[in-house]
């Protein structure tokens, strides 16, 4: 682990290639796992501003689990997720394109300009998943079994985690903390 700030990230953001390939995988984060996203306690209050105008981008079965469980539940963790379709189904504010591809509406509605929230830092980092630890925030490299392709993708295409996520962690840590974990990143993929 390399701390940048308050931060400790894993060297696998550097060594380890990935780029999303929703032709492949059908966005199928959004429909595996056994809990919602994650939330942060601000993002909450996020959800709870722009539902009633998301709410006519998802589909039946996602508003029918907000009527019934909530714009958010709390997982086995005791963490604060988005709401799951049934037990352990997509995410509620999942929606298909017409090839099938799980889409968030949630980012669509930020698309179309109706909000200024794009969507919850964990899906925007994803496949990073950050740690809250006493004194630092672990940022590590997440693998899943769904995101073959992307890390095949990334490979072809020689981009490492951290280039590929640079947008949401940016938005999450700002951009001078993106500048140092560049020159980080290129001190040690051009060690030896």
């Amino acid at each position: 682990m390399i701390i940048v700030g308050d931060t400790l990230v894993s060297e696998e953001l550097f060594e380890e290639h990935f780029v999303c390939d929703l032709s492949a995988c059908k966005g199928q984060c959004c429909v595996e796992g056994e809990s919602g996203a994650p939330l942060e306690l601000d993002e909450i209050e996020q959800l709870e501003n722009v539902y009633d105008i998301v709410e006519p981008y998802l589909r039946p079965e996602g508003i029918q689990s907000v009527k019934e469980k909530g714009l958010y539940q709390v997982d086995y963790d005791g963490d604060f997720v988005t709401t799951l379709v049934g037990e352990h189904g997509e995410c509620a504010y999942a929606v298909f394109d017409e090839n099938g591809i799980a889409k968030c509406a949630l980012e669509q509605a930020w698309l179309d300009g109706k909000t200024t929230w794009k969507k919850p830092i964990s899906c925007h980092l994803y496949p990073i998943r950050l740690a809250k630890l006493p004194e630092y925030t672990a940022v590590n490299y997440h693998r899943w079994l769904v995101c073959k392709p992307a890390c095949e993708c990334g490979s072809k295409l020689k981009v490492p985690v951290y280039k590929f996520l640079k947008e949401p962690l940016v938005r999450k840590f700002g951009e001078s903390w993106f500048q140092q974990l560049e020159v980080i990143a290129k001190e040690y993929l051009n060690r030896d």
